[in-house]
């Protein structure tokens, strides 16, 4: 074997690797497999259990999951539910909501700590909460629903590419990528949109005593700072988490300092290895696959 062949197939080899390991870390993200968690307890006295909800809501297992834990933990006095978030998927914020109402109203306090943004679904889920806690800048509120649909007729049609539907059904492809959007489609996407809005509406008159009309003022898509929020009755009070914790420990009787449990979860191998390119695998998968249909998001800048 001449040392040109043993170089080519050396580089074969590497190339290959690189190609098996690249295809395991895009199978992982994409599968993405439940991850471990331990649970971390700090401090020695009456426990509160703190959850995180953070980023786009793409899922309600996890919180769902971790407030039946705690609701059916007699050692476990009081929650807080730490949300910094500008929503998502319609129906896991529902879920959220009615597992916070469920443990809320089972006797167990759940207390709301917002970060810099509970909008829309994150704000969705806090009205089942006992009490809302906001910073001064935290942006809440954006009730309203939101459903974006990619138009590629005409980028196709320039490329010379067509589609072919057949269907049974005048609506059936109502919303489809490849076909301009009717004034019939529109219509019929606009009546699902107003229904899911008035749900949440309905949600915030019931946990916040409102009128239906005063929601309906507010229920314009907008957010509301913090301060701004209380004026308008959509949050109790003003407060760090730390100011959170404390309220938990009084509604819930703790005298003393609390002790405070919460789940971590471990490093998926993946993120260990690669770092930043799973994360943005993660990302892209959550992006392009995880996106819901219908949603309550905040459609504003990152945050």
């Amino acid at each position: 074997m001449t040392k040109s062949t043993k170089w080519f197939l050396g580089i074969l080899a590497v190339l290959a690797l690189f190609a098996v390991g690249f295809t395991l870390l895009i199978v992982s993200v994409i599968s993405s497999p439940s991850e471990k968690t331990e649970t971390i307890t700090v401090g020695s006295g009456d426990r509160i259990a703190v959850i995180d909800l953070r980023g786009e809501i793409t899922s309600s297992e996890d919180v769902v999951r971790q407030l039946k834990k705690y609701r059916g933990n007699d050692g476990v006095k009081a929650i807080v539910l730490h949300i910094d978030s500008p929503g998502g998927g319609v129906v896991a914020s529902q879920e959220m909501y009615e597992e916070v109402r469920k443990t809320r109203d089972g006797g167990k306090p759940v207390i709301v700590a917002m970060g810099s943004l509970a909008a829309s679904g994150g704000y969705y889920v806090s009205c089942g909460a006992t009490r809302l806690v906001a910073n001064r800048g935290t942006l809440t509120g954006s009730i309203g629903v939101i459903s974006e649909f990619l138009q590629l007729k005409d980028a196709l049609g320039k490329l010379g590419i067509s589609l072919k539907t057949i269907k049974a059904g005048k609506l059936k492809d109502a919303g489809s990528p490849t076909k301009k959007m009717t004034e019939n489609d529109q219509a019929y996407f606009q009546s699902l949109m107003d229904d899911v809005h008035r749900q949440f509406m309905d949600v915030v008159a019931r946990e916040r005593r409102m009128s239906p009309e005063k929601v309906r003022e507010l229920a314009d898509g907008r957010v509301f700072t913090g301060e701004q929020a209380v004026e308008l009755g959509l949050v109790d009070t003003l407060g760090t988490y730390e100011d959170a914790i404390r309220i938990a420990a009084g509604v819930a009787g703790i005298s003393g300092e609390p002790s405070i449990v919460r789940e971590r979860r471990r490093q998926p191998w993946w993120d260990m290895m690669f770092g930043e390119a799973g994360e943005t695998l993660r990302d892209i998968k959550q992006e392009l696959l995880d996106r819901p249909a219908l949603s309550y998001r905040f459609a504003g800048p990152p945050y």
